[in-house]
This record gives C-alpha cells, structure tokens and sequence, in this order.
C-alpha cells in the first residue's frame, strides 16, 4: 500500500461474526478493534507483518457494565497509540475503585531470547509466589520459565527487545505508574482453554497499569490511561539512543 491512502472502515469479522473497526495508514500499517469491547486484536507493520500474538483458540466476553472509552490511532510512521477514559456515572453517587492494564500481547520470535529493559532494579509484586514483593536484579529481564509480575513506579519509557526478528518494540506510557509482566510457559500454558500449548514460545504480555494502588472516581470523575507502541531497530536499548534519531537513520 506505499503511496496509497489512509482508510477507515467498519467490516465483519468472519470468523466470530462481530463488527471490527479497520484503520490503514497510507505506509500499509493497520490495525484492527472490535468494536464489542475495544479489543486491539491486530497491528500489522508496512511490511506486513503481525506484530501483537492473538491465539488462534481465542474465545472473548465482556460482561462488566461500566462507561469506557478507547481511542486507537496509527501515526504516519506506524506507531500504535492506545488511550482508554473511564468515566463514574453511578447513579447512587457513590464512588468506585478499579485497577487498569494494557495486556499487550506482543508476537515475538522465541521468548528465550527476548530481553526487557528498563524495569531493572524496580520493586515488583510476583504473583507466582502469593503476591510478595520483590527486587528486580538483573541488568534486564528475562525469561526461562512462568512469569507473571507487577513491576511498580515504571518509568515512562521501556523497550522489549526481539534480537532473532531484528526489532525492538519502544512502550511509553502516562497515567499508568506500573508495568505487568507475564508468560504462561509450558505447563500453564496447557491449562490455559484459549490458548495453544506451544503458543507461549512466540508471546509476551507487557503492558502499562495501575496495578497497585486503586484509582477512585467520585460520581461524575473521569481517569484517562495512554499507552503508545514503536518499534525501532534492534540496535536500540532503553539508555543508548534516542529512537527519534533512530527513526531517521
């Protein structure tokens, strides 16, 4: 699609039945969201490639009465940009608390050999031991087995890096202080109904949250999370380039 058009569209989807937004950058990016839970479901890059992992044994719900809403957009050079508003309109006037996150799925070549950089030396709560907290000692994260972690007061700005697919995905966030962290690995994986046993190999959910400390909106109060997505050489780690330069390079 270089040198086309962009384009926005309402289509069906064929295999679940349900309505799905399509928005395609003029480079060939797209994206794709149902429009029955704001679900990011696809982001594809101008050579067309699947950038987010959605299993192939998906199933999905949305039972949570409550007002949300979710703005996808692509700017001209691909990047995917998420901004969610949660809005009180409890009729009984009473406040509520809730919790946030952006469970991105990133498609990535082998989970042994992804690293995540920018959460070293960061507390984080580890769910896999009952919710203790934890140090992060590394120099970065990785991965050998089941992860499934919170790391608190995040900075604005980590990187995943896919050393076997020559990118690096760039995460920035705001108004979401902590970072969730998770792999099922082989044995959760099998336990898992939507999910493939061998999918865990080519996954990893980071995404931005407010995981520790509740939000409270007082009836008519309105919160307002971003989370925005790059990807940029594989070159690239979280202190040594600025990926504005690299986006010129």
């Amino acid at each position: 699609m270089a040198g086309g058009v962009s384009s926005v569209e309402v289509v069906k989807d064929g295999a679940t039945g349900l309505e799905k937004l399509v928005l395609r950058e003029a480079h060939g990016c797209s994206v794709q969201v149902y429009l029955y839970g704001g679900q990011v479901i696809f982001w594809e890059n101008e050579y067309r490639e699947q950038l987010l992992f959605v299993s192939r044994k998906v199933f999905r719900s949305f039972n949570v009465r409550f007002e949300f809403r979710l703005r996808v957009a692509l700017s001209p050079t691909g990047d995917l940009m998420l901004t969610s508003r949660i809005k009180n309109t409890n009729a009984d006037g009473k406040p509520f608390k809730f919790g946030f996150s952006y469970n991105t799925y990133f498609s990535v070549s082998d989970i042994s050999e992804v690293r995540v950089e920018g959460l070293e030396t960061l507390d984080y709560i580890d769910n896999l031991q009952c919710g203790k907290r934890c140090t992060e000692q590394g120099d970065a994260v990785v991965f050998e087995s089941e992860a499934e972690k919170v790391y608190l007061s995040a900075p604005p700005k980590i990187v995943i890096i896919d050393h076997d697919k020559k990118r690096t995905f760039e995460l920035r966030k705001e108004g979401l202080p902590d970072v969730v962290v998770w792999n099922p690995w082989d044995r959760k994986a099998k336990t898992i109904l939507d999910f493939g046993e061998e999918e865990y190999k080519c996954m990893l959910c980071v995404g931005a949250a407010n995981a520790e400390k509740p939000i409270t909106l007082r009836p008519g109060e309105e919160w307002q999370g971003r989370q925005e997505i790059s990807v940029v050489p594989s070159s690239y780690s979280s202190g040594q380039w600025d990926p504005e330069i690299i986006h010129r390079i």
